[in-house]
């Protein structure tokens, strides 16, 4: 399309020749001519310049630059938007295809696509235009939403609720048992996990994530939470609306997580932990008891940050800091001892 119609689709500014034809998009390291891409790292500027890219998303003018640009607000929004424009084809339903299996008393919406080898029990519900492929399990009584995508092997089990516009990638579990015992008699007696779990809409789950379903009561997470792969959320967690929980993460059972709260890599939480909303853990933070809103980094317990910089400052100091008590100490024994050679005389 002519750059004119992408200004259109983005509401930009159009700085320089407007009809230049866009073929693809791209980030700038492997743009080449055709290719619209987008700048938002000032770090980047020389290969910007130095980049085949025909146009460019940027937010403010650069002057003096040789190709066109369209200045937006957001230009990795928009460079999203493009992305899904050109390459993201939408989805055609093929219904309920030979090789699957839907139990008679469960409900497909319009416009489905159920691959072979997927599998739907007994009092399921399966949403309009959702799509489930191949060796998707949905367990009975369990609700799946309108337009959602579960990728190959996911597993939801049985009294799962799941919203619209839910996507779920390859390997994942959904609405196991949380991991409950008691110790009586010597051995450990499994608490039975007799309650649910509810994913509200639009929310995005990586690979091989699992999920558990409450002991009693559910296990909740919030619409427009991203959950990246590899992450383990234990029975009756709280998850608010719009978090980010980066690989690796594991939250222990009864944790409240409010809205826009972001864990990175390899954080863990304890039990019982409750964080205000808008927070943020840097990676293998430990987390545990009550946070309120800010940013947290360190382990095995996390620290405010600017108390976490200081505590690092002067864990780095340790070795020379060591030294010079050593030599302080050994001034001190000197000292002592002359004295004490004076008081024998």
């Amino acid at each position: 399309m002519k750059l004119k119609e992408i200004r259109e689709i983005t509401g930009g500014r159009i700085i320089g020749d407007s009809n230049p034809e866009i073929k693809g998009v791209s980030g700038i390291s492997e743009s080449k001519v055709g290719d619209i891409t987008y700048f938002s790292n000032k770090k980047l500027l020389k290969e910007l310049i130095a980049s085949p890219a025909s146009a460019v998303l940027l937010k403010e003018e650069i002057t003096d630059l040789n190709k066109p640009q369209i200045v937006v607000d957001n230009p990795l929004f928009c460079f999203a938007g493009l992305l899904e424009h050109f390459y993201v084809k939408p989805p055609v339903s093929m219904g309920i295809m030979e090789g699957s299996f839907v139990a008679d008393d469960a409900e497909t919406g319009e416009d489905v696509t159920i691959y072979p080898s997927a599998f739907v029990s007994e009092g399921a519900t399966i949403g309009r235009g959702t799509t489930l492929y191949p060796n998707v399990f949905v367990g009975r009584n369990s609700r799946i939403g309108k337009e959602c995508i579960l990728h190959p092997g996911v597993v939801i089990l049985e009294d799962v609720e799941i919203g619209d516009e839910v996507i779920i990638h390859a390997g994942s579990v959904m609405g196991s048992d949380g991991f409950g015992y008691v110790f009586e008699a010597g051995k450990h007696v499994k608490i039975p996990q007799v309650g649910g779990l509810i994913i509200e809409d639009d929310v995005e789950i990586g690979s091989n994530v699992t999920i558990d379903r409450g002991t009693t009561g559910n296990t909740v997470i919030g619409s427009g939470t991203r959950i990246d792969n590899l992450v383990q959320i234990a029975h009756n967690v709280r998850i608010g609306k719009n978090c980010i929980i980066i690989a690796q993460v594991g939250i222990a059972g009864s944790s409240d997580i409010g809205d826009y709260v972001t864990l990175a890599g390899q954080v863990g939480v304890a039990d019982h932990t409750i964080i205000e909303s808008g927070s943020i853990f840097g990676a293998k933070s430990g987390i545990t008891g009550q946070y309120k809103k800010g940013i947290y980094f360190g382990t095995p317990f996390a620290l405010p940050h600017k108390q976490f910089m200081k505590s690092q400052s002067l864990f780095n100091r340790l070795p020379e800091i060591n030294k010079k008590l050593n030599d302080l100490q050994e001034k001190v024994d000197s000292i002592l001892k002359d004295k004490a050679e004076v008081r024998d005389d």
